[in-house]
C-alpha cells in the first residue's frame, strides 16, 4: 500500500505562550479532495504553512509523497501547488504574464512552459483576458488568475486556502467544478473554506480541527454517525395547543419543539424512526396536519455539535 501523500505526525507549533498546534496529526491519501474545517484560529493555515515549510515548528514529522519533508526539499515542493486566501499575483503584469511567471519558478523549459501556461488560462476560462492587468479584473477573475498561477505546473498536491472568498456565485461554482476537474486529472487536493456547502459538495473526506488538534475526521456520512444531532422535521400544522406541544416536545427524540407561523419545527436526536414517531403522536392526539419536511442533519450540524462554535466565529 502507497504511503500516503500528506502524512503529519504530533506536529508541534507555538507563539510564545500560545500553542497553535498541539501534537497534531494528518494523514491524506493520493486522490483525495480533503476538507480542512475549524473556526478561525484554530491552527488550519498554521498546519498548512508548516507543511509546506514556510513556518518553523517546534517538535514533528512532516512527509510528502512519501518522503522527508524539509525548507531545502525542492524536488518535493515542485510537485505541489498553493492557491492562498488572499490574492497574490502582481498588478503590473498581465494575466498571461503573471501566470507565465509563477509557471517558471517550476518550469525552465519555455516551449513546455507556453502549452502549461495556454492550458492554465482555458482551464480557469481566463482566454478573453490575458492582456488585462489584475487590476481591471472583477473579484471572481481574479480569484481564477490566482488558482491558474498556482496550478500552472500541473502539481501533484494542490492546497486551496479558501479560495471562494468574496466571489459571486457564478465564480464560485467555476472554481469549485476546477477543482473537481483537477482532481479527476489526478491531482490530490487539500480545501479549506468557511463555507460547509462547498466542502459538503466536492470533499470525499473531512477534518474537523480546534485549538490545534483533531477532532474528528471521516467522510460526511462518517461523522454525521458521530454526534448526537439527527434530522430537523418541520411540519404544516395551523392550531397546537400548548399541551399538545409540550407533549410532543415530550417524544424522547425531541430535543427541541417550537410551533409558530402554524409550523411545527422539530430537533431530533439520531435515531431511526423520529418521523414515524412525531407523526403516530400527532395522529393520536388527534392534530390535523399538512405538508412534512424531514431533513437530515447537515455537516454544519456536525461541526457546531463537535465544536461548540460556529464556523464563522
Amino acid at each position: 500500500m502507497p504511503a500516503p501523500i500528506v502524512n503529519v505526525s504530533k506536529l508541534v507549533k507555538r507563539y510564545d505562550e500560545l500553542l497553535a498546534l498541539d501534537h497534531f496529526n494528518l494523514g491524506i491519501e493520493h486522490g483525495e479532495v480533503f476538507g480542512l474545517l475549524g473556526p478561525n484560529g484554530s491552527g488550519k493555515t498554521t498546519a498548512i504553512n508548516c507543511i509546506l515549510q514556510l513556518l518553523r515548528y517546534d517538535k514533528g514529522e512532516i512527509s510528502l509523497f512519501g518522503e522527508p519533508m524539509t525548507p531545502t526539499r525542492y524536488d518535493l515542493k515542485r510537485r505541489i501547488g498553493v492557491v492562498p486566501q488572499d490574492v497574490a499575483v502582481f498588478e503590473e503584469l498581465s494575466v498571461a504574464e503573471n501566470i507565465d511567471y509563477f509557471c517558471g519558478l517550476y518550469v525552465k523549459d519555455r516551449s513546455r512552459r507556453r502549452s502549461l501556461v495556454a492550458d492554465a488560462i482555458d482551464f480557469t476560462g481566463l482566454g478573453e483576458y490575458v492582456r488585462f492587468r489584475p487590476g481591471k479584473l472583477s473579484g471572481g477573475l481574479k480569484r481564477r488568475l490566482n488558482i491558474a498561477c498556482g496550478i500552472a505546473h500541473r502539481p501533484e498536491l494542490v492546497f486551496f486556502d479558501e479560495p471562494t472568498v468574496a466571489v459571486d456565485p457564478q465564480s464560485r461554482n467555476a472554481i469549485l467544478e476546477g477543482i473537481l476537474e483537477l482532481n479527476r486529472d489526478g491531482s490530490t487536493v487539500v480545501y479549506t473554506s468557511h463555507y460547509m456547502e462547498e466542502v459538503e459538495q466536492i470533499c470525499s473526506r473531512i477534518m474537523i480541527m480546534d485549538r490545534g488538534a483533531e477532532l474528528a475526521t471521516g467522510t460526511k456520512d462518517e461523522l454525521v454517525r458521530m454526534v448526537s444531532t439527527g434530522e430537523k422535521i418541520e411540519i404544516e400544522i395551523p392550531e397546537l395547543s400548548a399541551q399538545a406541544l409540550a407533549e410532543i416536545e415530550a417524544l424522547p427524540a425531541v430535543r427541541r419543539a417550537r410551533h409558530e407561523s402554524e409550523r411545527l419545527a422539530l430537533l431530533c436526536s439520531a435515531g431511526p424512526h423520529n418521523l414515524a414517531d412525531v407523526l403516530q403522536a400527532l395522529t393520536a392526539r388527534g392534530v390535523d396536519f399538512g405538508k412534512v419536511y424531514s431533513e437530515p442533519p447537515t455537516l454544519n450540524d456536525v461541526f457546531l455539535e463537535i465544536t461548540g462554535k460556529e464556523l464563522r466565529d
